[in-house]
This record gives C-alpha cells, sequence and structure tokens, in this order.
C-alpha cells in the first residue's frame, strides 16, 4: 500500500554499512526516477551511482548529515550508507529541476524501501569538492545527495506537540523521532 510505503520513508542517518545495495537495484531506483513526472518532459536529471566502499568514503567526506542534531558529526563508520545516488542537473537542458530533483528523490526513495531498503536525501553538500572527487563537467550542477542503505536505526512519526516544535531528535535508546504537524492543521478552508 502507498501510505504504509510513505510512511515507512523517513529520513534514515545510520545503516548497516556491511549490507551491500548492488549498482543494479541503483538503476532500477534510478529507472523509477526516469519514468517519473518532468516539468515540461524536458527531463534534466543526470544521476552518479556509487555503491564501492572508496568511492562512497569520498561522497560522505562531502556532506552534512543532521542540521537538528548539531552534536553528532553523521553515522560512525560500520553505520555509514551502502551506496549513493548523487542527483545532478544537465544545464545543457535546462536551467531549472528544482521540481523534478524532489520528485526523482521521493521515486528513488520509495523503490528503496519497497526493496528493504532506506535513505536519507541530503542537501547539506561541499558541491566544489564533491564536483572535483566525481569529475563533473561544468555543465552539471549538483542537486541532491541520496544517501542509501539497510536501515539501522528506529524512526518514529508522532504529532507536533503543543509547543509547535517541528524538530527532530533521539532519544536515550537513539530512537529518532519525527513530529508532524496534523492533517487538518495543514488543510486551509477558506
Amino acid at each position: 500500500m502507498l501510505k504504509t510505503l510513505i510512511q515507512n520513508n523517513r529520513s534514515y542517518r545510520r545503516f548497516y554499512q556491511d549490507v551491500p545495495i548492488t549498482r543494479e537495484q541503483l538503476r532500477e531506483w534510478v529507472d523509477l526516477a526516469r519514468l517519473s513526472a518532468s516539468a515540461a518532459n524536458r527531463q534534466p536529471l543526470k544521476f552518479v551511482l556509487s555503491a564501492e566502499p572508496e568511492r562512497n568514503a569520498r561522497i560522505f567526506a562531502c556532506l552534512g548529515w543532521a542540521a537538528y542534531l548539531p552534536e553528532w558529526g553523521g553515522p560512525a563508520e560500520g553505520e555509514r550508507p551502502a551506496a549513493y545516488i548523487v542527483i545532478l542537473k544537465d544545464r545543457q537542458i535546462s536551467a531549472n529541476a528544482d521540481v523534478d530533483s524532489g520528485i526523482a528523490a521521493q521515486s528513488i526513495l520509495l523503490g528503496a524501501v519497497e526493496a528493504g531498503f532506506g535513505g536519507c536525501i541530503l542537501a547539506s553538500v561541499d558541491r566544489k569538492i564533491l564536483r572535483t572527487e566525481l569529475a563533473l563537467p561544468d555543465h552539471l550542477e549538483i542537486l541532491l545527495v541520496i544517501a542509501l542503505g539497510k536501515p539501522r536505526e528506529t524512526v518514529v512519526i508522532e504529532p507536533v506537540g503543543e509547543d509547535g516544535d517541528i524538530r527532530y531528535w533521539r532519544d536515550a535508546e537513539g530512537v529518532h523521532h519525527v513530529p508532524k504537524r496534523a492533517l487538518d492543521a495543514l488543510i486551509f478552508s477558506a
């Protein structure tokens, strides 16, 4: 059921690093993005696939992990992603791909969740260093990085408290809590 897939599609930040994801799985998930909607059907997105430990380490070094957890520097060795998909915009095709990148990222993550994996969309990226690491030509712009792996943490959705705080947090057992606003609070009635 789609709602269950979406509920299970959390931003996982700790993984079983030793559970591999194959390049073929990455290709299948990018194919879901390829088949998804694209503004004016321009299809300006390109993708870098990484499932190799050495390349993964170079990508990992360019990422910021959890803005609401400033004391946490990201997943430790052994809890890092098994794979990455870097979403690029080909400026030779289109100057704008903001909507496309979000649609593509969601499609990729839903495919990963359906296959028993999970991930995290990262926009906190040192794009200058990652561009060099990936040897990207100038016409390709880094939009997002999706970290992927077998989740090694529990993420729970809970209602936003009376204080209105929407920041995610971790409890003493390492459970990741994600407050979500109530449906009625989102629907505007004129």
